[in-house]
């Protein structure tokens, strides 16, 4: 396990967006998360690695209590949102995923318009006073998804009706919308052909000058482009954490090196 410590003397506190201690996951029986300590940084895009079934993405889903929502799982520790622990029973967690937004691994653009979708959370979270106050919200995060050019003339059509990679920009759109702190984005570009991906990475860069991003991939090439920070998962275990460029050609732990050169995945 790498120290904890040393990370953290490393880092200004101030800097530090979410911090995580001790966290384990249960789904049921099975022990999907164990002892979990990381501290994800803000305007960084952090990337979770590791083989299928690691625990990366059950990991992910704790940062906006997305594990709620399964009656068998039951988590354990102590996540904080600046600060604040977002476990609390006094934390709504309708509230927190405003704050915490999230993209999925397919597109799921909601069965309403271009336009709704993205102003579906600013209506439910009363983030505008007025219509002109949602058509700026709208346009300003298509633009920040960069996708405003390709559907400011269709905003009436359904989002169903764009093609996959914009589906996907339109679920950040909608993700954005809501002024989040953090982007958590699951596998986002895995159903996604290599040009749409390129779009999504560009956009990635661009977010993390407002956001934190986390980003969930099975592809380590993806991470190398797109993140600063990198985590190792195995076998529910966050084996190791650092600069990405350092994971990737000087890991410290024997199982990292042997994910990175394909021996282990």
């Amino acid at each position: 396990m790498y120290d904890m410590n040393r990370v953290e003397n490393a880092v200004g506190q101030d800097e530090i967006k979410i911090s995580a201690r001790k966290v384990q996951v249960y789904y049921g029986d099975t022990h999907a998360i164990k002892d979990v300590d990381v501290d994800i940084l803000d305007k960084t895009v952090t990337a979770f690695i590791g083989p299928s079934g690691c625990g990366k993405s059950t990991f992910l889903r704790c940062l906006n209590r997305m594990n709620d929502t399964i009656a068998a799982a039951r988590v354990e520790g102590k996540i904080a949102l600046d600060g604040e622990d977002i476990y609390d029973r006094r934390v709504d967690p309708v509230q927190l995923r405003a704050k915490v937004g999230m993209v999925f691994q397919k597109p799921n653009p909601f069965p309403k318009s271009i336009y709704d979708n993205v102003a579906y959370g600013p209506r439910i979270h009363g983030l505008a006073r007025n219509k002109a106050e949602l058509d700026e919200i709208v346009e300003r995060s298509l633009r920040g998804a960069a996708l405003w050019n390709e559907a400011k003339d269709r905003l009436q059509e359904p989002g169903t009706g764009l093609s996959g990679g914009q589906q996907q920009r339109l679920c950040i759109a909608r993700a954005v919308a809501t002024s989040p702190e953090v982007l958590l984005m699951d596998e986002p570009c895995s159903a996604l052909d290599p040009i749409a991906t390129g779009q999504v990475e560009e956009l990635i860069e661009q977010l993390r000058q407002q956001f934190s991003v986390v980003i969930v991939t099975h592809s380590m090439q993806q991470a190398a482009r797109v993140s600063q920070k990198t985590a190792f998962f195995h076998l529910g275990n966050l084996v190791e954490y650092g600069e990405t460029d350092d994971i990737f050609t000087k890991p410290k732990d024997s199982r990292t090196e042997s994910y990175i050169s394909g021996r282990i995945g």
